[in-house]
């Protein structure tokens, strides 16, 4: 399976690549986004150490069920070869009512065929308050 566009990156496909995970993301289906990644795929993210698709799938299912109205913006920060690494934000509330917008970097290494194999995430959440959202 190949996950176009493929690498060695340019400005142009970066930014394809950087819109179509915020896409994903933004779904909230756990396995549309697991697609874009390798099936051994490595992650931390957090303190979350995963590997594999079903680790992925899992994660995130878990993740939407606490993180609810979840809206996440991405933006490109880098890229070189097969690299891409981005900031982004993203704003949930959780099954309390408290709202929070989560701020971060991830750094992406992508396979040959365009999957990403490895994804590290660093992230830092912010209480806000609803009035306080922008996204």
């Amino acid at each position: 399976m190949k996950k176009y566009p493929l690498p060695p990156f340019n400005e142009e496909t970066a930014l394809q690549k950087v819109q179509m995970a915020e896409d994903a993301w933004n779904s909230q289906d756990p396995v549309t986004v697991s697609m874009a990644y390798t099936e051994n795929t490595e992650w931390r993210n957090r303190t979350s150490f995963l590997n594999g698709r079903k680790e992925v799938q899992n994660f995130l299912a878990d993740k939407w069920k606490n993180e609810l109205h979840y809206k996440l913006k991405k933006e490109l920060w880098g890229f070189r070869n097969n690299r891409i690494a981005v900031r982004f934000e993203y704003e949930f509330q959780n099954k309390n009512g408290q709202w929070f917008r989560a701020y971060g970097n991830e750094n992406w290494e992508f396979d040959e065929d365009g999957l990403m194999q490895k994804r590290f995430a660093s992230i830092n959440d912010l209480e806000i308050k609803e009035s306080d959202r922008k996204l």
